[in-house]
């Protein structure tokens, strides 16, 4: 049985002893992205159509950026090793990647569509999504979606443990579109612990990520003021303090998940036939 305790351990363990080569990957590709990204949303408010669809260019190039960096540690979670070696590795498998993360967010979006049936049903314009609003719900089916959505959420809760470590299975073993039922199969027998630990890490991580930019943003908002153009000191200063919180997170659950690979790998190694 696979301990996650232990797993908390080895990652802390590997960030601690392979900083050096850590922080420039997450400086480079994570948080320098997520500021810019931050910054760039606010620019996207009230931008015209031509400005706002480059924008919205950017953001996305900055995400795979961020998920390039995640492969890198990810590639160096696995095997510290290969030093710098593992944003080759990063490189390499990105379109693999890629691809298998657009597949499953095309499978998310199945799951959603049940919401526009029931609201369509009920009389609501999804006509309105198409300019970025959100569709008004009727109240003849806000009772239907939101039970739609408790049913939903442990459900997603339970995929998301399943498939946890896809990204370490497409790094470390040079899966594609087969990390999935790989990931499905080394996570067999613990998924209610990776939900627990998902459950914990969302809630310490919004946490700290809200009191963060709350706490900082109202005192720099106070000092310097509020932009009215959607661009400020106090909104650029805020997002930095935001991207270097997140970034953190992002380190530690990229790293976690990497080390959770790892074990479910040998206690399926391990487990007689």
């Amino acid at each position: 049985m696979v301990s996650m305790g232990t797993v908390w351990d080895r990652t802390a363990e590997f960030l601690s002893d392979n900083l050096g080569i850590v922080l420039p990957v997450a400086l480079g590709a994570i948080f320098v992205p997520a500021a810019i990204s931050g910054s760039l949303s606010g620019l996207q408010q009230g931008a015209a159509p031509g400005l706002g669809a480059v924008l919205g260019l950017a953001s996305l190039l900055l995400a795979i950026v961020t998920f390039w960096g995640q492969l890198a540690i990810t590639a160096l979670a696995l095997d510290p090793a290969i030093g710098r070696a593992a944003m080759r590795v990063a490189t390499q498998r990105l379109p693999a990647a890629l691809l298998v993360t657009i597949a499953l967010f095309l499978a998310l979006f199945l799951l959603v569509i049940p919401v526009g049936i029931i609201m369509a049903l009920s009389g609501a314009d999804l006509s309105v999504a198409a300019t970025g609003a959100m569709p008004r719900i009727p109240p003849a089916a806000g009772l239907w979606v939101l039970l739609y959505f408790l049913v939903l959420l442990p459900v997603l809760f339970w995929l998301t443990a399943r498939l946890v470590v896809i990204l370490p299975v497409i790094t470390g073993e040079k899966a594609m579109f087969g990390a999935i039922p790989r990931s499905w199969s080394l996570t067999r027998g613990a998924a209610l612990r990776i939900v627990g630990v998902l459950i914990l890490y969302g809630i310490v991580a919004s946490v700290a990520y809200l009191a963060a930019t709350t706490a900082f943003g109202a005192i720099i908002t106070l000092i310097a003021g509020r932009g009215e153009d959607g661009l400020s000191l106090a909104t650029v200063l805020t997002v930095i303090v935001g991207g270097a919180v997140s970034t953190a997170f992002t380190v530690l659950g990229t790293a976690f998940t990497a080390k959770l690979y790892l074990a479910l790998r040998a206690a399926r190694e391990a487990a007689p036939a």
